[in-house]
Formats: structure tokens, sequence, C-alpha cells
């Protein structure tokens, strides 16, 4: 059957119809821009692995001293917009079957695009990942962007570093994807918090709940490869500093060549110069979680 210039012109138009409404739902799931003229626009001193390692330009006296009215204690106010602690911030106690977790939530209790948990360090608690002055506003700018694209952001108190913390954090997993209805849920670990991390990707129920993971300034675990989130190939982020006297960054760069030349989903940023705090204060968060949520649109 001869097909008319008509009917040829409707079907072209409703495959262009559809082929925009796949874009939409794609982009739907990327997090829109929040102040990216001052966070990403960061300078790029070596690209390899085809981008997947890169090593970014910081320098202490204009990524502190510039950026901070009082350098380490109160960012600028262009930096941050605090309209999101009055609209969305809430501590809560959390009752997790039969643990009890302190956590400060940005965003809705249920029904949450997305789920973004970030782990502490060493004697920090749920008050460092909801400040919205210290580390250049960079803790501002993840509550920002999980609120204004419907998602929902926990900083949780970790008790400790071992199997309790583990436990504990595993059972958050467990309820904001309920809470959400399946919905993505992202881990980001700082220094010590890393322990956390790790730990979770052991746990293969966690995993199954989890869309992907970011280290910051963390702790190599030798044994990842035999993970449970390893298994799964889920995304796996790493930001360091180059200086970081705590948790070597040559350690970590380690494992990322391990894992990229087994063809695992990963990715590098190194700070030049920067120390063990630098990625907390630096992290592109807008660019990793996009990443995690779809590693491969870009």
């Amino acid at each position: 059957m001869r097909m008319s210039t008509a009917h040829l012109s409707i079907l072209t138009a409703i495959s262009s119809i559809l082929l925009l409404a796949t874009a939409s739902v794609a982009s739907a799931d990327m997090l829109k821009p929040f102040k990216d003229e001052l966070f990403s626009n960061e300078t790029v001193l070596e690209s390899h692995d085809n981008g997947a390692f890169q090593t970014i330009d910081y320098q202490e006296m204009r990524d502190i001293n510039s950026r901070d009215q009082i350098p380490e204690k109160r960012v600028k106010p262009a930096y941050v917009d605090t309209g999101v602690r009055w609209k969305a911030q809430q501590d809560e106690t959390l009752q997790l079957g039969d643990r009890k977790l302190d956590v400060t939530r940005i965003g809705p209790a249920s029904g949450q695009a997305f789920t973004v948990i970030f782990i502490h360090g060493r004697g920090g608690d749920r008050r460092l990942g909801s400040n919205d002055d210290t580390f250049g506003g960079n803790f501002n700018r993840l509550k920002n962007l999980a609120y204004r694209n419907g998602g929902t952001y926990y900083a949780p108190s970790v008790k400790g570093f071992d199997s309790t913390g583990v436990a504990d954090i595993a059972a958050l997993i467990r309820y904001s994807y309920e809470q959400s209805g399946g919905k993505p849920v992202i881990l980001t670990c700082a220094s010590m918090g890393s322990f956390v991390c790790w730990g979770i990707t052991r746990d293969a129920e966690s995993v199954k709940r989890l869309k992907g993971m970011a280290i910051l300034s963390g702790v190599t675990d030798p044994d990842f490869t035999k993970s449970a989130f390893y298994k799964a190939k889920l995304p796996l982020w790493f930001t360091h500093g180059s200086r970081d006297p705590v948790y070597a960054a040559a350690d970590q760069q380690a494992l990322f060549e391990k894992l990229y030349k087994a063809h695992y989903p990963t990715r590098f940023t190194l700070f030049a110069t920067g120390n063990h705090g630098t990625p907390v204060r630096m992290t592109d968060w807008r660019k990793v979680l996009n990443w995690i949520v779809d590693p491969q649109a870009s």
C-alpha cells in the first residue's frame, strides 16, 4: 500500500511529538541550575580518561578568603539563598524500626522525586550538613538543589562509623526509598563518614535501593570490588584534595583507575593544592548528582 504525503506528514509530526516527550521525561530527572555561575565555573587544569578524571584549579585566597565574609565561618550573601531554611527545613528524630536517628530534613517527608543523604566525618553531626554559611555555602546549594527539584535532603547525626552507623544509615535509606515510592536515593559521605559508605556497599538490601554514591575526602576500600554495590555497577564519584594530609589522594586515585580500567561507571575530581576539607567546599553538587542519576547523559 502506497503512503500519501499527508499520511507521511502526520506520522512525522507524531514521531516528533514522541521524541520531544521522551526528551522531556529524561530532562525531568536532571537538577535545574542554581547559582551555577558561582559554583560550576571551575577551571579544569587537566583531564584524561575521556574526561572521567579532572584536576580542578583551587586557590585558597580566591576560594576561601575572597568567597567568605569571615573565612571558613560565614560565606558572602551572594552564594546562598536561606529561604529554603524557613520553607522546608526540619530537625526531627526518626523512628526507624527499633532504631532512632536524629536528622535535619530539607524537603518533603514523603513523595519526593529523589533523596540525597550526606554523612559527616568525625566530630560532626547533622548541623554540619545543614549549615548555610560554612564551606562556602556549598551545603546551602545542595539544600536548594534538592528542594527546588522536588527532592529531599537528609543530614543525619551518625553515632559511629562502625556497624552501628552503617545499620542506622541502612535504615534511613530504606525509609527514604519507601517514603518516596521507590525514587532514587543517593548516598554521599565525607572524610571518616566514608567508612559508612563502604559499609553500605556490602549491604545487598541497601544497594537495591541506591542510585549511586559520592565519596568526598574519603578513605579507600581495597575490598570494594567484592561488594554488592560493585556487582550492581552503580555510579561512584570521588572528590579529593591533592594535599589531603588525612587520607592520601593517591590511594583513592589508584582505586578510581582500577575501576575505570574495568569499565566501571566512575569519576574523579582532584582539587589542585586542596586540603582535607576542600571537596566539601568545592564539589559541584549539581554536576555530581546529575551524573549519578544518569551517567550516560554527560
